[in-house]
């Protein structure tokens, strides 16, 4: 009989909560392989898991590989987590690398432009709907021209505290009763009584209770964050290089769940006995545009949960009535076809150049009530594009999106149905609300990083040249969805000259990017703007290309300035980055007024945008 190796069981999961991971990865026990790819998430990802620890939702299982004498992988530390006095590697972590960086990150709250909060509504002093929840909100942050970092308040005890704002970095594990007393007392201080004030004892006691209800909360979120159960597989130390890596990468490209498509879909035929998947397939060869803006299973799913007054995520789209889903299927696919064809219109043509997707749902749902010709359908257009820009240049839909989705849906619902609705009825809808959300100002635009990540505002800066035209340097094409799929993510001052000058993190910023056609983006080099303009468009006349520039709301004459030959270092620096810096606020001022203009319901003019003294450099 031929020789058999013994069955083995197969890996169980074990547990550990966050406490012992947090303590594994500051000491440096932990680590990743470099195959690794870094970290990736985005700020709606690090939010929604951060929101899953402290509900106690369950988690998927890590992946691990015991490490015993030398590791087998080159590895490096998670971000931020490098120690100063590291222990011996145990343990190289294949897969939920994401995870424990946003864990590990959050709880020290090191990310240069957000910030992570835990809302708690009973803390609130402003103007919180009754039916608010605590969960994480992340608050974007750049720098002014001051270099101090904005908003300002996300830094103020007392001001977070008003707002029912406590940093997550509060929740960490460890023994930081010290630094929790300290921003207790910070945020409660203009609460303390004078000796002398009326009813200073009744006030005292008030103070103190406010004290003890904050500690309260922060201890029993502290106790939720670190037992809270990340389990893990554990693969053996004796395993080879290649076995690891098969199963790294089977955890990481073969597990499909059953979504939550697939469950509706089931419900759906199984009440009513017809095809989710056919009349879909049937919507999208009808109307092929409505998938350029996203999965078209989650905008019919998001859209039919609004059109029953249910909250545009999986919540709502569990709780909506599976037959009502069919009985509004007509209008749920005009509303589709009319969103897309409105973002066509205001020059955002994908998904990739979409600042926030939870404007469609939003979008699609209000068509139902505004009609197709007239006057009242003018009307219904300009709040659309009042909302959809407002929405793009504020920060209202950087945390908890869904359900400020579903509030403004219902406050421009009910202005719709109020046709003879007034400017001053605008402030009901949230996003709508300056003083509630504040749009975007020339010093945060000059903070948003490349429009190719998924930068809302970002994003927005590039959507108001695709809506102005943006025509290509070199064949004159207007933006559209056609043309746009052919063009790259060009710096207009080029990334290779700014980091010749020691500028190289300060070029990837929407105001420096163009969206042009390859044939103009290759081979850039260490050119001055201009130079690497005239040999790669090879224009005849230069007033033509100054007209194009334009339509990216370019001005020539900051490009014709910027000639620099072959200076370097300090030099080249001293006299390139106040041109650089002059270019990018001439753009932010130009895209500014452009902002306004649309988040008043009008559509700005190249004609008007460049009459005005900010285009002049006033």
């Amino acid at each position: 009989m031929a020789n058999t190796a013994p069955m083995q069981q197969s890996s169980k999961a074990q547990d550990q909560n966050l406490s012992t991971w947090f303590v594994q990865i500051g000491q440096g026990s932990i680590k990743l392989p470099r195959f690794q790819r870094h970290e990736a998430w985005d700020r709606g990802r690090i939010t929604s898991f951060l929101n899953t620890v402290i509900y106690n939702l369950p988690v998927g299982v890590t992946l691990m590989l015991e490490v015993a004498g030398p590791e087998q992988f080159e590895s490096r530390y998670i971000v931020t987590a490098e120690p100063k006095h590291p222990q011996p590697v145990t343990r190289h972590l294949l897969d939920g690398q994401q995870r424990l960086t946003a864990f590990w990150r959050a709880m020290h709250n090191n990310y240069a432009q957000e910030t992570y909060f835990v809302y708690l509504p009973a803390f609130d002093q402003g103007s919180a709907p009754a039916e608010a929840e605590m969960g994480v909100r992340c608050i974007p942050r750049w720098l002014n021209r001051q270099g101090l970092r904005m908003p300002r308040w996300a830094d103020d005890p007392a001001q977070c505290l008003q707002r029912g704002l406590i940093p997550i970095s509060l929740l960490r594990p460890g023994d930081i009763k010290t630094e929790i007393e300290t921003w207790v007392t910070e945020a409660t201080r203009h609460l303390q009584p004078d000796d002398a004030a009326p009813d200073a004892l009744a006030k005292f006691r008030a103070y103190v209770a406010q004290q003890k209800q904050i500690h309260e909360q922060i201890t029993e979120l502290r106790t939720l964050v670190a037992q809270f159960n990340l389990p893990y597989l554990s693969l053996p130390a004796s395993t080879t290089k290649d076995v690891a890596l098969k199963v790294f990468i089977n955890m990481n490209t073969n597990s499909k769940p059953l979504a939550l498509y697939d469950i509706i879909v089931a419900e759906l035929e199984n009440a009513a006995g017809q095809s989710l998947h056919v009349l879909q397939a049937k919507l999208d060869e009808q109307h092929p545009e409505i998938g350029r803006y996203g999965n078209l299973s989650n905008l019919v799913l998001s859209t039919s949960a609004l059109l029953q007054e249910k909250l545009p995520n999986e919540r709502g789209m569990v709780e909506m009535d599976k037959k009502q889903l069919l009985d509004n299927w007509p209008k749920l696919t005009r509303g589709l076809h009319r969103m897309s064809r409105f973002l066509a219109q205001e020059g955002v043509f994908d998904t990739a150049r979409l600042p926030t997707n939870a404007v469609l749902a939003v979008i699609a749902a209000a068509y139902d009530h505004i009609p197709e010709h007239g006057d009242l359908a003018a009307k219904g257009e300009r709040l659309l594009r009042r909302y959809l820009w407002s929405s793009f240049f504020t920060d209202r839909y950087e945390n908890a999106a869904a359900s400020r989705a579903f509030a403004d849906f219902r406050a421009l619902k009910a202005l719709l149905l109020n046709p003879g609705f007034t400017e001053q009825e605008l402030a009901s809808v949230p996003v709508l609300n300056r003083a509630e959300f504040p749009l975007a100002d020339a010093d945060s635009l000059l903070a948003a990083g490349w429009p190719k990540g998924m930068g809302i505002r970002a994003r927005a800066i590039l959507a108001v040249t695709t809506l102005l035209g943006a025509r290509d340097f070199a064949d004159d094409q207007p933006a559209s969805f056609e043309s746009v799929q052919k063009r790259e993510y060009h710096h207009v001052f080029p990334a290779a000259l700014l980091a010749a000058a020691g500028l190289e993190k300060a070029g990837d910023l929407a105001l420096n990017c163009a969206l042009i056609t390859w044939k103009t983006n290759r081979s850039i080099g260490r050119k001055d703007p201009l130079a690497y303009l005239q040999e790669r468009v090879q224009w005849a006349d230069e007033d033509i290309v100054r007209e194009r520039l334009r339509t990216h709301l370019i001005d020539m004459k900051d490009l014709e300035k910027a000639q620099y030959g072959a200076a370097s270092g300090s030099l080249l620096r001293a006299r390139l980055e106040p041109e650089y810096q002059a270019f990018l606020q001439r753009r932010a001022g130009l895209i500014v007024a452009a902002m306004q203009a649309l988040v008043d319901g009008r559509a700005p003019s190249l004609e008007t945008l460049w009459a005005q003294p900010t285009a002049a450099g006033i």
